[in-house]
């Protein structure tokens, strides 16, 4: 199985761009190893909007070594199943797929708060969580980016977006529907877990965006996107559905944030105004799932550097390669061995040396969009849109920053 998934990843993921890694020893070429280093984004002090793009970080005001391991949802009430991985790379770090990569496991333990930063994925300034929503066979995961520029006011925009993740995860691992009116929901997650990064006295700055979803066994999902991180469902080879980025103006997404009093005024004083985006702004979307489809999140790391369409076909050289996508006469269709590829762990036996097809998904995109961020000759979607917006700067190249990819396959039990 192991070497199977290997030789597939061999043919699907290699690259003719320079490498300085290995994926594993029988991996390579995934990415490029250079470190890179990038401004960050602006904080909420950021006064005014230049006529001319600039290199600069975004804006949230508006002026005048862990080896591949992996586990599904297994429960017997469930129709639907879900393998799910986690890649991710600092901007200014070289990217280690052997390490940089996280695999679900609904029956791990999770905590609160992770308040040492050692424990942390090194992401960057970028997070994201995975956990099952207390005992139900549903799964909530998302993607948080932080906002740069807060260096700028001696804050690590890191805390931020950890911390909201981690408050996200805890409330769907400990929810209880018993003692709830409503059913969980991908809003009201995000809003649990601002309200619970507001109140931790240990964060007293920050923002970030956010795009979070919950699948169902069902073969459900609802999605809440505020920013420019979002996702992307793959079907058969197709892109199915996707999110659309929310911006104030370019560069300038949709954010929440903990802005202190002292910033507030001194915006005030330059005739600034802030940007006030909560949860409830976030757009929040239904979607029917099926045997087989790729559920892609991911934060702007990776929309600045691939498009939709470079994002699957990443993904269908390797499920393809790997038989999960399989062509018929009358098409592509799902392979018989999707759920041998995705390899359900009970539990009680340790999977954590099996590569699955989840992690050899989250680690072909965040390879890719590693190389792609260094490229300086092959213009990403960031760079077009500074070429339209700002005709007279000379943006050529990918866009250097964080990565963070969370990819779910989705599994239909007895198919």
């Amino acid at each position: 199985m192991a070497t199977s998934l290997n030789s597939v990843a061999i043919a699907a993921c290699k690259r003719s761009i320079p490498t300085s890694m290995h994926f594993t020893a029988s991996i390579t070429s995934v990415a490029t190893g250079v470190p890179f280093l990038m401004r960050p984004r602006y904080p909420v002090t950021s006064f005014c909007l230049s006529t001319s793009y600039q290199q600069r970080p975004r804006s949230f005001l508006l002026t005048s070594s862990r080896p591949f391991s992996t586990s599904r949802i297994s429960q017997s009430t469930s129709k639907f199943s879900y393998g799910i991985s986690a890649s991710f790379s600092a901007k200014d770090r070289r990217y280690n797929p052997e390490r940089n990569v996280f695999n679900f496991n609904p029956y791990n333990h999770i905590r609160a708060r992770r308040k040492d930063k050692r424990t942390r994925p090194d992401s960057g300034q970028d997070a994201f969580f995975i956990s099952r929503v207390g005992d139900s066979p549903d799964v909530a995961f998302g993607i948080a980016d932080g906002v740069g520029g807060w260096v700028d006011s001696g804050v690590d925009p890191a805390d931020f977006a950890h911390g909201f993740c981690d408050y996200m995860a805890h409330a769907a691992y400990t929810h209880k529907p018993e003692e709830s009116k409503t059913p969980l929901s991908a809003r009201s997650l995000m809003q649990r877990g601002y309200e619970d990064i507001c109140h931790d006295n240990t964060v007293r700055a920050g923002g970030s965006t956010a795009c979070v979803g919950i699948v169902n066994g069902s073969g459900n999902m609802e999605v809440a996107n505020l920013g420019d991180s979002g996702f992307v469902q793959l079907r058969l080879n197709a892109v199915h559905s996707y999110s659309e980025p929310q911006t104030h103006a370019f560069n300038t997404p949709y954010q929440l944030s903990i802005v202190p009093k002292k910033i507030l005024a001194q915006a005030a004083a330059f005739g600034g105004t802030q940007l006030c985006d909560f949860p409830k702004d976030a757009n929040v979307s239904q979607h029917s799932l099926r045997h087989g489809d790729v559920l892609v999140f991911a934060s702007d790391g990776v929309w600045d550097n691939l498009s939709r369409q470079d994002i699957l076909k990443i993904v269908s050289k390797i499920m393809l390669g790997a038989r999960a996508w399989v062509h018929t006469e009358k098409g592509i269709d799902v392979g018989s061995g999707l759920q041998s590829f995705i390899m359900a762990d009970d539990g009680k036996s340790g999977a954590e040396e099996i590569p699955s097809l989840q992690s050899f998904l989250a680690v072909g995109i965040t390879g890719e969009a590693k190389a792609a961020s260094v490229n300086t000759k092959l213009d990403g979607p960031f760079a077009r849109e500074v070429q339209r917006e700002f005709p007279h700067e000379n943006w050529r190249g990918g866009k250097v920053d964080d990565i963070c990819v969370v990819v779910a396959v989705v599994c239909e039990d007895g198919k």
